[in-house]
């Protein structure tokens, strides 16, 4: 893009917050000149051997809005996480906000529907969530003016989204050490997330970049926050020149040694809910485990 309708000099506070047990990072992005801001890719806590919810990490981004008398305005979800249920739904009923994805989200829903069987009543046409981005979308946190990318390959309703000099990009980029995301599940492609992290590598060098996970590759400390710079001169997937075709291979490669994410189940099945889990027919909360579906 050679235009962008937003700011793109201004500088957010950005809070971090850690979820170890899935490797997320969630993020509390609040204007400076107002009380307002946004969390992004909120974390449910989730015992998947004891099929139990708690909200311990929830309830810090909670307090941190509380404590600094933040008025949040939006949770953003950068994509349908197949890594860790999301604390959205839960969060809003605490604090208030609009619940925002990408539009392609009926793409997805549609995909996993007929996996997970789900029942006629189900919608996939994203109405579980408050707002449906476009791409090129603006919205605003305060009044700092953000902006939607649509940046699709690790799944179709893949967004990042720029609030001043900062990028939320999901799964797409990794720090450079670390590569890329994934495109393996149904409905990615490792072409379009090729395409959509070169999109992102237009924006202005000193941009600053705020991963959703670390893993810490070679035992180094868990790092959340690089720069379009870095990337473009160290990323071990995409920097230096990488062509698109060099790139499918290194991911197609990648992706077939790959597991599949240890909460996958039951995160599609909530997520695409917009944060809320299933219930039967008496309004018990339910997950469903497809049996060589994945």
């Amino acid at each position: 893009m050679s235009h962008y309708p937003i700011d793109l000099s201004i500088k957010p506070d950005v809070q971090t917050f850690f979820d170890k047990d899935t490797s997320t990072f969630s993020y509390v992005a609040k204007d400076p000149n107002s009380e307002f801001c946004a969390v992004i890719d909120p974390v449910l806590d989730f015992d998947y051997a004891a099929g139990r919810v708690s909200y311990d990490g929830a309830d810090k981004l909670i307090s941190h809005i509380k404590k600094n008398e933040l008025q949040l305005e939006w949770l953003i979800e950068t994509h349908v996480h197949a890594d860790h249920l999301s604390a959205a739904p839960y969060i809003q009923n605490t604090l208030g906000g609009k619940i925002g994805i990408g539009k392609n989200i009926s793409s997805v829903q549609t995909t996993f529907s007929k996996i997970f069987r789900e029942r006629p009543d189900f919608s996939c046409d994203g109405s579980q969530f408050d707002c449906l981005f476009k791409d090129g979308d603006t919205y605003q946190i305060g009044s700092i003016k953000a902006l939607a990318l649509e940046t699709p390959g690790h799944t179709p309703a893949c967004m990042s989204h720029i609030i001043g000099n900062a990028a939320f990009v999901g799964d797409t980029l990794f720090m450079p050490d670390a590569g890329t995301a994934r495109a393996d599940f149904p409905g990615g492609d490792a072409g379009q997330l090729y395409d959509s992290i070169q999109k992102l590598l237009e924006l202005p060098l000193e941009t600053q970049l705020f991963m959703c996970h670390d893993y810490g590759p070679g035992g180094r400390e868990i790092q959340w926050q690089t720069s379009v710079a870095e990337q473009k001169k160290s990323n071990i997937h995409v920097g230096a020149g990488c062509t698109r075709d060099q790139f499918i291979k290194i991911r197609n490669d990648r992706d077939s040694s790959l597991d599949m994410p240890r909460l996958i189940i039951p995160s599609l099945q909530a997520n695409m809910r917009a944060g809320k889990i299933p219930t039967d027919s008496h309004g018990r909360q339910f997950i469903r485990i497809p049996i060589n579906a994945l």
